[in-house]
């Protein structure tokens, strides 16, 4: 399964340890979890606490059971936070796959383009919508770049994104 939300990436890694540690481990409703989130974190309002709440689900440090949403007891090691984005992170693999047959920098506009016209984003959500597209895609691949950017998957150079290594 793969996730789409993926909130503004952190200053560094440290923060993912930060939010994972206002989930509590004894699963609780959404709305409880994120009201922790945002009490315990600088992070509001609540529906960025739900992206983030969905985006430690895709790393594999929060889950979501019959009984609510819990933390998982998994120290969020970069390593295993990086193959968990490239697996579980809608688009992130695609992105970098972008950087990847780059001859140059891209921009965060070139790789959304380049993106947006492989068919990457998906049908229902081009008619979903369809008057902001470019908005809220454009987005979530510059939310993207900056995850990788912060992974040590991607770099900046020149005011555009190359992949690392």
């Amino acid at each position: 399964m793969q996730f789409k939300l993926v909130p503004e990436a952190p200053d560094s890694l440290a923060f993912l340890e930060t939010v994972q540690g206002a989930i509590p481990l004894v699963p609780g409703t959404e709305d409880d979890c994120c009201a922790r989130i945002m009490r315990e974190t600088a992070i509001g309002p609540r529906d960025e606490a739900r992206t983030w709440l969905t985006f430690l689900r895709a790393l594999g440090l929060a889950a979501e059971g019959q009984a609510g949403f819990y933390r998982e007891r998994t120290e969020p090691d970069p390593e295993s936070v990086r193959r968990m984005f490239l697996e579980r992170v809608y688009g992130a693999r695609e992105v970098l796959d972008l950087l990847e047959v780059a001859e140059e920098p891209r921009s965060a506009t070139e790789v959304f383009e380049r993106f947006r016209d492989s068919g990457s984003i998906p049908h229902y959500e081009r008619h979903k919508h369809r008057q902001r597209l470019s908005e809220i895609w454009g987005e979530r691949v510059r939310r993207l770049l900056e995850w990788a950017v912060l992974l040590e998957l991607a770099e900046r150079v020149d005011g555009g994104y190359v992949r690392a290594g």
